[in-house]
């Protein structure tokens, strides 16, 4: 395969004490599905909003679809589709309307966009809401005419940021079968940031990992979910003593991290190990409160690439580059 998106040394500093995207290169090939993930503050939006000419790059080289994007903007802009995480459609105009609207900013011929617009709120079943002013649209009802407006040019490549964030999981089905029906179809290359790490194990061909501006890890889900190394023991022991070395020595472990009262243990059959890791705590005079097996999982792959969960680096929020830079700016 081609690679239509190539990016080399891309860097992005909102200030001095800012740096959003640090040093990344990566390629993403004709017609894949390319899952971007990370935790809040990452880099993924930044990243996004570089590569769809929202934000110009600090420094560093990226070529979307043959364009260069420091200096071919307007082409760049004619190739790609964009579904934000923030909606951007307008409520006081109808859903219709709003495609319209869509058509005419991507110059799209009238009759073409005719023809294309009904199809297109027939895919994401919008047709019968077509006409209703799109403040009465549901949350989901939005986001589907939000992907319906990123594909009335026809993009060669479509970037997703979060574009099921929030959405039931009916919605949420709908949209990636749809997702999937383009890349089946048309080859499109889809592009995408998901916190719903079972949608990008199902959907993405490769991955990459992001984690404070850096990527981490960049490589198919199977491959990443392998990286892991077997299975995942949690143990939780009473105490503040440390029995890493203990549990090392228990046949079939293959690595110990630490954290508190906390211990990740890998493990080449899990359920084999679990009753010799028992053991070795005890034997210690340790008190095991909590054991837990896991075989491996994207989920895994990102604990074991960012030190955080998916869940947990949402719930912990993150951080805010966007406002830290906002914050950087009044201070000068």
């Amino acid at each position: 395969m081609s690679a239509i998106v190539a990016v080399e040394n891309l860097v992005k500093r909102f200030s001095e004490d800012v740096l959003a995207v640090d040093n990344i290169s990566f390629t993403v090939d004709e017609g894949e599905v390319f899952g971007f993930l990370g935790p809040n503050g990452a880099g993924k939006s930044t990243t996004i909003n570089m590569l769809t000419t929202l934000l110009k790059p600090t420094s560093g080289k990226a070529i979307v679809a043959g364009f260069d994007l420091a200096h071919q903007q307007d082409e760049v802009r004619k190739v790609i589709g964009l579904v934000p995480q923030d909606l951007t459609v307008d409520d006081e105009l109808s859903g219709r309307e709003n495609m319209y609207l869509q058509a005419d900013l991507y110059g799209v011929d009238r009759d073409r966009a005719k023809r294309d617009i009904e199809d297109l709120l027939h895919v994401v079943n919008l047709e019968e809401a077509a006409d209703r002013r799109v403040k009465t649209y549901s949350g989901g009802m939005r986001k589907r005419l939000e992907l319906a407006e990123g594909l009335i040019h026809h993009p060669r490549i479509l970037f997703l940021d979060e574009p099921t964030l929030g959405l039931d999981i009916q919605t949420r089905v709908a949209i990636w079968d749809y997702i999937k029906d383009l890349k089946a179809k048309h080859n499109i290359t889809v592009f995408l940031t998901t916190h719903y790490l079972e949608e990008a194990d199902g959907l993405c061909d490769r991955i990459a990992i992001i984690d404070r501006g850096k990527i981490v890890a960049l490589d198919t889900p199977t491959a990443l979910k392998r990286s892991v190394g077997g299975d995942v023991i949690d143990l939780i022991v009473d105490g503040t003593a440390d029995f890493s070395e203990a549990i090392r020595q228990a046949d079939g472990v293959l690595d110990v991290k630490r954290e508190d009262m906390a211990y990740r243990i890998k493990a080449v059959k899990g359920e084999g190990s679990i009753p010799k890791v028992l053991q070795a705590v005890s034997s210690q005079g340790g008190n095991v409160t909590s054991v837990s097996l896991s075989r491996p999982s994207l989920d895994q792959a990102f604990l074991e690439y960012t030190g955080r969960s998916m869940r947990d680096a949402e719930q912990s929020g993150g951080f805010d580059r966007a406002a830290a830079a906002r914050a950087s700016k009044r201070r000068r």
